[in-house]
């Protein structure tokens, strides 16, 4: 019989957390996906594709999204959720948190750029979750589409991923080889 130890309790409470929080969110395709399901896939990716145990990492991924797509930027609710984070996970789990975090005050091509810029300075588990969170995207371009991206847009947003990406690379082999598979086969099937 296998025992289930408290990290597995926190990462069953940073799920349903995750999910409240994107309660209401739709991801963009066309069948409108439950936008939890990202999360998921990139907390799924970490550990399948990259082998990755460190529950924190694991969290982290399961939360990635929350500071950034769930509260407006300079509110008040942002700090109370960042105060929540850090409590109910850790102090670790919220600075991963933060390092992916966009900052949504800022334009949205200054915003990739800056992207670009820091992704060589993130810790070692705010590149495993950058570089997850990529590849899921690149993933879903080329499987459930946004519904209003032509075919320039979404090469637009592939040759970016890769952009980021590239500032990434000595972080995982076997998920950096995930990505550069799942960036070309979605270059050839993109229209």
């Amino acid at each position: 019989m296998t025992i289930i130890d408290d990290n597995t309790g926190l990462l069953i409470s940073a799920m349903k957390f995750s999910a409240f929080r994107h309660r209401s969110q739709r991801r963009k395709d066309a069948e409108g996906s439950a936008y939890i399901n990202h999360p998921i896939q990139v907390m799924e990716l970490i550990w399948r594709v990259g082998g990755i145990r460190e529950s924190d990492v694991l969290i982290a991924a399961l939360l990635h999204d929350t500071v950034e797509d769930t509260v407006k930027p300079t509110s008040v609710e942002k700090v109370k959720l960042e105060e929540e984070i850090g409590g109910l996970f850790g102090k670790q789990v919220l600075e991963l948190v933060l390092e992916v975090t966009d900052d949504k005050t800022k334009d949205s091509e200054v915003r990739k750029q800056l992207q670009i810029e820091h992704a060589r300075t993130l810790s070692p588990g705010a590149k495993l979750i950058k570089l997850a969170d990529k590849t899921c995207n690149v993933q879903d371009i080329m499987d459930h589409p946004p519904v209003f991206w032509c075919s320039s847009r979404k090469h637009e947003y592939l040759d970016w991923a890769e952009r980021v990406v590239n500032k990434l690379r000595g972080t995982n082999t076997q998920m950096e080889q995930n990505f550069d598979r799942v960036l070309a086969d979605s270059r050839k099937r993109v229209r």
